[in-house]
């Protein structure tokens, strides 16, 4: 039986090529683009999952609320008490907690300097709250040393090759102050699956003593900074639990100077920690999450190009139903009976189907390292590390199977033998009408993913290129050190010799990175200081920060270097901390008595409105004042047109000033750039993807078209002898199929729309989505359908009308 089917797949081939080559190819892209994104689905569903008690396991997060209980901000880290309180306080849940604290520092070992991004200190319980395994040295006891410090077993190899790190001494530069650490144990690298990767494990004992000791670490409430998790005891159900912990910070934090219980303004959420690669996306993130949005998107996307290859096989299956009547009424006058041609026509999409899959597995083979660089995952197809894959590909070859075999098997076995055999056969209305409907779903589809296109390609050009109130360009961003710091104005006056340095300035953030600092604030309103209740993020700067990045006043003055007092008094709002402490304008600001954290002063200045985060989150109020110790940049504006003879010469002072630390200037608008990645990847996929479904649905309309003018050869032949013209033939055989795709564009309209809406409720600053866009995608869709269509109507149209109407 199975042979016969490979015999009639064969003879088929050699009969009809063209058809048997447009489905093959149509069904092998359909499948391989389904398997690479499933195979980029399993990896991002995969993340934290490898934890024997991932269940159990939860990073805490903490919110803040205005007054009005709008969120103001939500990070992905806590002040150091809030860790061991939990645990201390509910025992009977709490089985471990365990806080990891991330810092970039500068690591020496020997000669050789290097800025490590993946350096934590971490409590010892990290051991007993995760699945880490030591492989030479200590673990846990490791981390109850002041000196004591873990190497993942690569990083151990790129400091001291293959000598045994054990015992090594390395020092690390960390915020100015140097420590030296021994290596007391080495453990395995952390699987890629993670949503964050550690390189050194140290002590936390240093930083409890750079906070004062264990007394003041435990009462700051302020620094939120530690990455904290938890493991619930067996049984412990997380949502419950979390409705625990309001009242903790009742008892421990109290209430504000309002009376107000703390638990109003601020509250601890608990992230299930496979959950955070991709649904956790706050304002602070050890690392990079991903997005279930996007998940779905590229599952969306490859069941799109499926469905179309499996339309493709319908429609030419069905179309091409005349050539095979004969035989299934011969079929069914020798005995066939309706259930044994079903089982002939779906064992034939079966073969078809698998001679796609071995087709569609060589393509993923020969594209999936590109894919795998382009998402930076480590996507493998190994059948033999992974014997499940192999349920997926029969799961995924059943399924398409059944989808593109079933119409076509149930409309040729249902073929009437008497009707056949005397040749009256011609398909039913309702068949007709049927096979356009797919022609209709399929341009709908490729209309849908162009629209896609178009809308993301002009999100990130608006966002790229957006005004953002200030001037992002040739700014240059460095770290500080102390002595940078110490020496600002010898070093300022030393750079701003060269002729291509404009400006020389000094920060705690930079813009296009996140607002995550902010205190108390007090301010006078209607004569009376009054405490608010919103939240004021803050920038210390130095005296020329605004002129630096030009960003504009709206009243008052500039911070003035020869007014000793600006240093300590002097405070910049914007104009969204105008309308957030209840000012009616910028003008009724200027003066009014200001109170931020421990410093008391005036507002001198009211700057307008600016992009300081990416255009994902929205303009928030900000205060400037004169830093005092907090500086951690250096920005350094420089002449476009001198550009790589600054850099050259910054290189030259940089060896100077931080011989040991690495030259890796950061620009600001790349900085912006970077956090729009993730929409420029999307723009790659879709425009990938969507050239792909075009294909696949020009490939099956050029086999219909084909087909048709084959069966309507001889009356061209005919018309053309009585007088008709190219271009009638052309109309006669093309406006049907031009009409499905317009139908396909109409109905693909309100369904773009509403899908890239969604995704556009993502940005807090967006472009429209305007009735150009439509008009691009239909008209992209219509020239290529038309093209082909013309292609074949022309060739009919242009033949020797004699040898078409012989051909019959």
């Amino acid at each position: 039986m199975f042979k016969n089917y490979f015999k009639i797949v064969f003879r088929n081939a050699k009969k009809h090529p063209m058809y048997v080559l447009i489905n093959l190819i149509g069904l092998a892209i359909g499948m391989a683009v389904s398997i690479v994104i499933l195979l980029y689905v399993q990896f991002e569903l995969s993340y934290d999952k490898y934890h024997p008690d991932a269940d159990r396991i939860y990073r805490v997060s903490r919110a803040w609320f205005n007054q009005d209980g709008e969120e103001s901000l939500h990070l992905g880290h806590l002040a150091p008490p809030f860790g061991p309180l939990i645990q201390s306080d509910f025992p009977e849940d709490v089985a471990v907690s365990a806080r990891l604290f991330n810092f970039d520092a500068l690591i020496k070992s020997g000669t050789n300097a290097m800025v490590e991004e993946r350096f934590f200190f971490a409590d010892p319980e990290t051991f007993d709250l995760f699945s880490w395994k030591t492989i030479e040295g200590e673990g846990q006891n490791a981390l109850n040393e002041a000196d004591g410090i873990i190497m993942t077993e690569s990083t151990a190899k790129r400091y001291f090759g293959n000598e045994s790190a054990v015992g090594k001494e390395l020092r690390a530069e960390l915020a100015g102050q140097e420590f030296t650490f021994q290596v007391r144990g080495v453990m395995e690298d952390m699987p890629e699956n993670s949503h964050f990767h550690v390189d050194f494990l140290g002590s936390v004992i240093p930083v409890v003593q750079f906070y004062g000791g264990q007394e003041a670490f435990m009462s700051n409430y302020g620094s939120n900074n530690f990455s904290t998790f938890i493991k619930l005891a067996e049984g412990v159900d997380g949502k419950a639990f979390e409705a625990k912990l309001p009242a903790m910070i009742d008892r421990h934090m109290g209430e504000n100077q309002a009376g107000i219980p703390m638990s109003k303004g601020t509250k601890l959420n608990l992230w299930p920690i496979s959950d955070v690669h991709l649904h956790s996306n706050l304002a602070s993130e050890i690392e990079p999450n991903g997005n279930i949005d996007y998940v779905f998107v590229y599952l969306a996307v490859a069941l799109f190009i499926l469905i179309i290859a499996c339309i493709n096989f319908m429609n030419l299956s069905t179309a091409r139903s005349s050539l095979r009547s004969m035989e299934v009424g011969l079929r069914k006058v020798m005995g066939a009976d309706k259930v044994i041609l079903i089982r002939q026509f779906m064992g034939e999409s079966f073969v078809m189907t698998l001679f796609s899959m071995i087709l569609a597995i060589i393509l993923v083979y020969l594209f999936l390292p590109t894919f795998s660089n382009f998402t930076e995952k480590s996507l493998t197809l190994n059948f033999f590390q992974n014997p499940e894959y192999l349920l997926g590909i029969f799961g995924l070859m059943a399924f398409v199977g059944l989808i593109s075999g079933s119409y076509p098997a149930l409309f040729l076995s249902g073929f009437m033998p008497a009707k056949v055999l005397k040749g009256a056969f011609k398909a039913g209305k309702g068949h007709e009408n049927f096979r356009s409907l797919l022609v209709v779903g399929q341009f709908a589809i490729s209309v849908i993913l162009i629209v896609a296109v178009l809308v993301v390609v002009r999100q990130l050009d608006y966002m790229q290129n957006k005004d953002l109130g200030f001037q992002k360009e040739d700014i240059l961003i460095l770290p500080t050190s102390a002595q940078i710091n110490e020496n600002y104005l010898i070093l300022k006056d030393r750079l701003e010799i060269h002729p291509g340095i404009k400006e020389v300035s000094l920060s705690s953030r930079v813009p296009s990175g996140r607002l995550l600092d902010s205190q108390g604030t007090t301010a006078e309103v209607n004569g009376e200081l009054t405490q608010l209740n919103v939240r004021i993020a803050d920038i210390h700067v130095a005296h020329n920060f605004l002129s630096t990045y030009g960003i504009p006043l709206e009243a008052g003055r500039d911070f003035d270097f020869l007014r000793a007092s600006d240093s300590t008094e002097a405070f910049i709002l914007n104009e969204a901390a105008i309308r957030a402490v209840g000012w009616s304008n910028p003008e009724e600001a200027i003066g009014k008595q200001f109170l931020y954290g421990n410093r008391r002063g005036f507002v001198t200045g009211v700057m307008k409105d600016f992009h300081f985060e990416s255009l994902h989150q929205p303009i928030v109020p900000i205060v400037f004042m004169i830093s005092q110790d907090r500086n951690n940049q250096v920005s350094i504006k420089i002449d476009a047109a001198q550009r790589e003879e600054v850099l050259t010469y910054l290189e030259g002072e940089w060896t100077q000033l931080r011989p040991d630390y690495p030259f890796e200037p950061l620009f600001v608008d790349e900085g912006f750039n970077r956090q729009y990645e993730a929409e420029a990847k999307v723009k790659t996929v879709f425009t990938f993807f969507s050239v792909l479904a075009i294909l696949i649905s020009i490939l099956g309309l050029l086999g219909l078209v084909t087909f048709a003018t084959e069966q309507r050869t001889r009356e061209i032949g005919i018309r053309k002898v009585m007088g008709a013209e190219t271009g009638n033939i052309m109309v006669l055989l093309g406006k049907d199929f031009l009409k499905l795709v317009v139908i396909g564009f109409l109905i693909a309209i309100p369904v773009s729309w509403f899908g890239m809406s969604s995704w556009l409720e993502d940005f807090a600053y967006k472009t429209g989505i305007s009735w150009t866009i439509f008009g691009w995608a239909g008209l992209i869709a219509g020239i290529i359908a038309a093209a082909t269509v013309a292609s074949q109507t022309l060739k009919a149209a242009w033949s020797n009308p004699v040898k078409s109407i012989k051909s019959e």
